[in-house]
């Protein structure tokens, strides 16, 4: 499609938007049922290949959004790019544009039908009602589940997700909590928007769907908030995460591919865990991208932990650790840019980076810090030979200044989205 015909139609879009009453929520719902075609897979390549691709991504994306058609101001390109629309909640599939880092070709399921979740219930893993969250991310086809009410779910097993899957929370107050909580397994565009996520428990030792073709045993998961295992092209955005009993967030087994932004973590230990351990270099493929996100009140380690891949650490806003909040082993290359952190007050704990060196191996990785923003005596430990190709690899985004970085993530976690009013 040439430029012109793009613009003339997104014009054409804005225009039918403005037309239409936020008020038909009648005509909301029948849209919840059209349909469209599948996407293509779109494959995870080498790391090399995806930095090349990753700075023409750069450049078209900011041409894209320098047309400033849903621009809000905030310099945050995610939310400018969806978020001043009034009538989001009828064009919420316009959100599977909107992804930058690595995971930015997530969809998610953009080309399918709208499932609407009116069942908080989990009471059966193996037979789930239709009606419910485990029905609808089970099945087969892409799609978009969207949520009828507010509701709590306490799930009794994990809530193991198919691929092509977006679970969309906006405009409703959205509880996963109590229980286990989302495994992303060896299935690829996942997008995981708007949810309160906290409370996970470890369950398991009992029969699990994961298709409808499917379901099987299932070993005593560890009560991780989100875990990814050998996942590729995810998106999990604007999500409030604390207090479970293992990781907030944990990417393992090659999984790549994944964009982590906008998101708040509190009240948690072990925050963030990006590889499986140090022997396992399968992980060496990993790239994902951390924007965005504010790492906020009670928070110890891990923001994150990261093994032999390629980590963008960009953007974010650290304003509480207890140990340290970037470590790794196992040759990590780690990029940070325009963060700002904020030490603890603890004398023993100003340094931002932690190693973690198996005997006899090097720590001379590749790890700097490029116009970050230490306070209250907070230092970062940089090291390696400033190797230009190893940082192409970990390179997803353009760093703003951390002087905006406040700004930037001012509205991490789940929003408050009103039908007819910009979000």
């Amino acid at each position: 499609m040439s430029i012109t015909l793009r613009l003339l139609t997104i014009f054409i879009s804005i225009l039918l938007a403005n037309v239409v009453s936020s008020g038909e929520v009648k005509h909301e719902l029948k849209s919840l049922v059209s349909n469209s075609t599948m996407a293509d897979n779109a494959t995870v390549g080498d790391p090399e290949v995806m930095a090349s691709k990753v700075h023409m991504s750069i450049r078209n994306s900011t041409d894209r959004r320098k047309l400033g058609y849903l621009s809000c101001g905030t310099g945050n390109p995610i939310d400018d790019c969806w978020r001043c629309d009034q009538n989001w909640q009828r064009h919420r599939k316009r959100l599977a544009e909107c992804a930058i880092g690595f995971g930015k070709s997530a969809v998610g399921g953009r080309d399918g039908k709208y499932y609407i979740v009116t069942n908080p219930n989990d009471d059966d893993a193996v037979n789930p009602q239709p009606g419910t969250l485990r029905h609808a991310v089970i099945q087969d086809e892409p799609l978009w589940i969207v949520f009828k009410r507010d509701m709590v779910i306490t799930l009794k097993q994990e809530l193991i997700m198919n691929s092509f899957k977006t679970i969309d929370a906006r405009g409703v107050n959205v509880h996963i909590a109590n229980g286990a909580c989302i495994t992303i397994q060896y299935v690829t565009n996942i997008i995981i928007h708007g949810l309160h996520i906290h409370d996970c428990k470890p369950t398991g030792n009992a029969m699990v769907r994961r298709s409808p073709s499917h379901y099987g045993w299932r070993t005593m998961a560890d009560g991780d908030a989100i875990s990814i295992f050998g996942g590729s092209h995810i998106w999990i955005d604007h999500n409030s995460l604390s207090n479970c009993t293992d990781g907030l967030i944990d990417a393992v087994i090659g999984s790549t591919a994944i964009t982590i932004s906008n998101n708040l973590f509190t009240h948690h230990n072990e925050v963030m865990l990006l590889g499986h351990n140090d022997s396992y270099t399968r992980d060496k493929v990993m790239q994902v991208t951390v924007a965005y996100n504010h790492f906020g009140e009670g928070l110890v380690q891990r923001m994150p932990r990261c093994r032999h891949g390629y980590f963008h650490v960009v953007n974010n806003d650290y304003t509480h650790w207890e140990m340290y909040a970037i470590g790794g082993s196992a040759n990590p290359t780690i990029n940070s840019q325009g963060n700002r952190y904020l030490a603890p007050d603890d004398p023993n704990a100003k340094q931002v980076t932690k190693r973690v060196i198996s005997p006899g191996n090097s720590d001379d990785w590749n790890w700097r810090s490029e116009g970050d923003l230490m306070l209250n005596g907070a230092y970062f430990t940089p090291s390696g030979a400033e190797a230009g190709d190893s940082y192409a690899k970990a390179l997803s985004l353009s760093a703003k200044p951390s002087s905006v970085v406040a700004t930037l993530t001012s509205d991490a976690g789940v929003l408050t989205c009103i039908r007819g009013r910009p979000c």
